[in-house]
């Protein structure tokens, strides 16, 4: 009977030398599930990819793709698995569809076959009127959802995402966030690397974030926003001449204040009431905005501003 657990890590260690790239994590991928990998660069994200892909051989630990050993059975995992790297790494001289077709030759899919599921895949990203065309002048976001077609074109049960929307624009991500939540339904587990915080909260159904090479929390979006901090932020910008009289009030009104050089952040479970209070004591503001708490807040909480910088 096929396991919950697609994916299983103890102790999973990755050294370069005297680098420690991943640094003895533990975490389990379950079947049918979007399961993010959230950190600033350098966190370790990709070399955990890299050994899940089967391209880095782990230093230590034990680490199962599907049941498989990466190290022993490499081929076997690679040919039921799809990787869209952090980089696109299309062939720019050819066509789009070209590209599908023969990528389907590595995994021994007959031509008619291939040529069948490239038509589909087209219009699964949304390019089949670009079929024709060659890859270099294509959009950033047009490469991007070629990538993520190319890396499905053996029907994978897996899809490896490093870092799907670096450098897109926000409708190229919401786009391709669409179709990677299409994948879902379908029954696609998707393991993705970030550092958008935004995007962690629109796709995935539980998370870990790493820094330093180490995993520091886990959970769902929705668990860590509720274990770590308030269920909304205040931000406040006030004149250089109340930011004394302003903390010399928030004992007992907030749970925590953030002080940042061009505004507050104030977190408390009612913001509303919060600023009334701070209006009510006389403390000037430029603006406020009460909004609800994002992971964001969240690693603010945990590691400060080495997470966002």
């Amino acid at each position: 009977m096929a396991t919950p657990e697609l994916i299983t890590a103890r102790g999973l260690t990755k050294r370069f030398e005297d680098l420690v790239a991943v640094d003895t994590i533990d975490f389990d991928v379950h079947r049918g599930e979007a399961f993010g990998f959230l950190g600033p660069n350098g966190a370790g994200k990709t070399s955990t990819m890299r050994m899940i892909g089967c391209t880095s051989p782990p230093t230590d630990g034990e680490l199962r793709v599907m049941g498989m050993d990466p190290v022993l059975q490499a081929s076997e995992i690679k040919s039921r698995i799809g990787v869209v790297p952090q980089i696109d790494n299309l062939d720019t001289e050819i066509t789009v569809r070209e590209n599908l077709e023969m990528y389907a030759r590595y995994f021994d899919i007959p031509r008619a076959e291939a040529q069948k599921r490239t038509g589909e895949l087209l219009d699964f990203v949304q390019l089949t009127e670009k079929a024709g065309s060659r890859v270099e002048p294509l959009s950033g976001g047009m490469k991007r959802r070629l990538t993520i077609a190319r890396a499905l074109i053996n029907e994978p049960s897996l899809m490896l995402l490093d870092e799907p929307t670096t450098g897109l624009d926000p409708q190229a991500r919401h786009l391709v966030w669409d179709r990677l939540y299409r994948l879902k339904q379908r029954g696609v587990t998707l393991v993705i690397t970030t550092h958008y915080m935004d995007e962690a909260e629109q796709l995935c159904d539980r998370l870990v974030v790493m820094d330093k090479a180490k995993i520091v929390t886990e959970g769902s979006p929705r668990q860590l926003i509720d274990r770590y901090v308030t269920k909304e932020v205040l931000e406040l910008r006030i004149p250089d001449e109340a930011r004394d009289r302003l903390a010399g009030i928030i004992d007992g009104l907030a749970d925590r204040a953030e002080w940042l050089p061009d505004r507050v952040l104030l977190y408390a479970n009612e913001g509303d009431s919060l600023l009334k209070a701070i209006h009510d004591r006389g403390i000037p503001t430029d603006s406020s905005l009460v909004r609800r708490a994002t992971l964001e807040d969240v690693f603010l909480t945990i590691t400060g501003r080495s997470l966002i910088e």
